[in-house]
C-alpha cells in the first residue's frame, strides 16, 4: 500500500491537474489535513513537500503553499553542428527563439579536483599549483534564469594565450570551439553524460526554482580528437525546458 502521504499528494495533485487549483491558490494547510484526513502534522508536511519537491506547488513563510506557476515547457537545442557557425551557441540558440542571450561568470584559476583531473587527463596535482581556470555561469534568457554551468580548462593548454580567460581578452564569449581555433587547436568533437537530480540549494537559488525541484544535469567534455580541452557540468530546471539533441548522418562517400 502506498504511504499516506504519497496518497493525500496524489490526491491534491490530480485536482491542480484537473483545473481545480489553478495558479495562485492556496493548497489545505497543514492543520486543514490534518482535520479532513486524520494524519499526524508531519504525514501532511510530507504530502505538501511532495508537490514543493515536482515544482508543483510553493511555500510562502508565514503564508501557506500555494500552486505555483507552470512556466511553459521551451526548447534548448544541442547539436554539434551549431558549433562550426561560431561565436556563443547559447547566444545563437536564445536568438532562434527571439530571445537576448547573456550570462552572469565568474573566473578564477584552480586545482582541479580528483573527478575533474580524471576528465581532462591531467597528470597528478602538483601540490596546490593551480592547473585549471574554473569558470562559474549563470545563463539567462531576456533576463530570466535559464542554466547554471561550471566548466574547466587546463592551463596548460591555455596559459600565456589569449584565450586563457573564455570571458575576457578579444575572444571572449565566442565559446570553444571558436576561442581554441584561435590557438591552433581544433576541436572535433563532444562528450555529453544527461542524468536528472534534485537541485541544490544554491542551484534553486540562482535558476529561481523550488528547492528541491528537479534538474537534468549535462556532464560536456570537448575534445580535440582523443585530448579533451575542456570539461563543463550544466544544470537545467527540468520543468521549463526540454534539449533536443541532433547529429548528423552525412558520410565521405567511400571512394570507387
Amino acid at each position: 500500500m502506498r504511504p499516506r502521504y504519497v496518497q493525500i499528494a496524489d490526491s491534491l495533485r490530480a485536482r491542480i491537474t484537473r483545473g481545480e487549483l489553478v495558479e495562485g491558490d492556496r493548497l489545505p494547510s497543514i492543520p486543514e489535513l490534518v482535520r479532513e484526513h486524520g494524519i499526524a502534522s508531519n504525514t501532511a508536511q510530507r504530502a505538501l513537500g511532495v508537490l514543493v519537491t515536482e515544482g508543483l506547488a510553493e511555500a510562502r513563510s508565514g503564508s501557506g503553499t500555494y500552486v505555483r506557476a507552470r512556466p511553459k515547457v521551451q526548447r534548448l537545442v544541442r547539436s554539434w553542428n551549431r558549433n562550426a557557425r561560431g561565436g556563443s551557441p547559447f547566444a545563437g540558440e536564445m536568438a532562434n527563439q527571439g530571445r537576448l542571450g547573456s550570462w552572469d561568470y565568474e573566473s578564477r584559476t584552480a586545482t582541479a579536483p580528483a573527478e575533474i583531473r580524471g576528465r581532462l587527463a591531467l597528470d597528478e596535482a602538483a601540490g596546490d599549483d593551480p592547473d585549471v581556470v574554473r569558470t562559474d555561469y549563470l545563463f539567462r534568457g531576456d533576463g530570466r534564469p535559464v542554466m547554471v554551468s561550471i566548466t574547466w580548462e587546463p592551463l596548460e593548454l591555455t596559459r600565456g594565450t589569449p584565450i586563457v580567460l573564455p570571458e575576457d581578452g578579444p575572444h571572449a564569449g565566442k565559446g570553444v570551439v571558436e576561442r581554441m581555433r584561435q590557438i591552433g587547436v581544433q576541436v572535433t568533437h563532444a562528450a555529453e553524460v544527461v542524468s536528472a537530480r534534485n537541485a541544490t540549494v544554491e542551484e534553486a537559488k540562482l535558476l529561481d526554482i523550488g528547492a528541491p525541484a528537479i534538474v537534468l544535469t549535462i556532464e560536456r567534455t570537448y575534445y580535440a580528437d582523443a585530448r579533451p580541452v575542456e570539461t563543463a557540468d550544466l544544470v537545467i530546471p527540468v520543468d521549463q525546458y526540454q534539449v533536443l539533441y541532433g547529429t548528423s548522418t552525412w558520410d565521405e562517400p567511400a571512394a570507387h
